[in-house]
């Protein structure tokens, strides 16, 4: 997942990073390498300290990507933070690339995420990234799954998100495409 999320970074990083003069030229990939550190150490972060909700939020869509959101705000406090540090950014220089690279890139990675037809980027392969693959990645997963059935994604109406709806779905208009979908808010 690190090398896609970089490649994000990359996308999103001519206007923050290269076309600002601000970043010495010099540092520029150095610049958007931090950045991608800084985004995957912050998540993995969030997800070890327990922030299965603030995660699940993000990537089901319950919470804007934008500076009001929790996920958004410590990421661009510590990817702020780590340019000054590193490359001499002014603070005001340094909030200002953070606070343009991070919405965008997390924008992008939940909105890949959430398309059934990108396969880029998967779900359940950035929780388990930034989890670890330890216990964590079943507390994101079921916090996705309580909110998923609040939005109507419980097709059998047993209180839970799990196999059993999937065979439903399977058997309904939509198939399995469909009901990713829903839970990810792809129309």
């Amino acid at each position: 997942m690190f090398e896609q999320l970089t490649q994000l970074v990359q996308q999103y990083g001519g206007d923050a990073v290269v076309n600002n003069t601000a970043v010495p030229n010099e540092h520029n990939e150095a610049v958007i390498g931090e950045t991608s550190n800084s985004i995957f150490a912050g998540l993995q972060k969030i997800a070890s300290e327990g922030g299965a909700e603030q995660l699940a939020g993000l990537f089901n869509g319950t919470s804007p990507i934008d500076s009001s959101n929790p996920v958004v705000q410590q990421l661009t406090q510590q990817l702020s933070g780590s340019l000054g540090e590193k490359f001499g950014l002014s603070s005001a220089d340094s909030s200002g690339v953070a606070s343009s690279m991070i919405p965008q890139v997390l924008n992008s990675l939940v909105n890949k995420a959430k398309d059934p037809n990108d396969s880029s980027f998967n779900i359940s392969d950035i929780i388990s990234s930034i989890s670890g693959n330890s216990g964590q990645t079943s507390n994101i997963m079921d916090t996705i799954s309580k909110y998923g059935t609040q939005f109507g994604l419980d097709q059998n109406a047993d209180g839970k998100l799990d196999v059993a709806d999937v065979l439903v779905v399977t058997k309904s208009k939509g198939g399995i495409a469909g009901f990713i979908g829903k839970i990810f808010g792809s129309k």
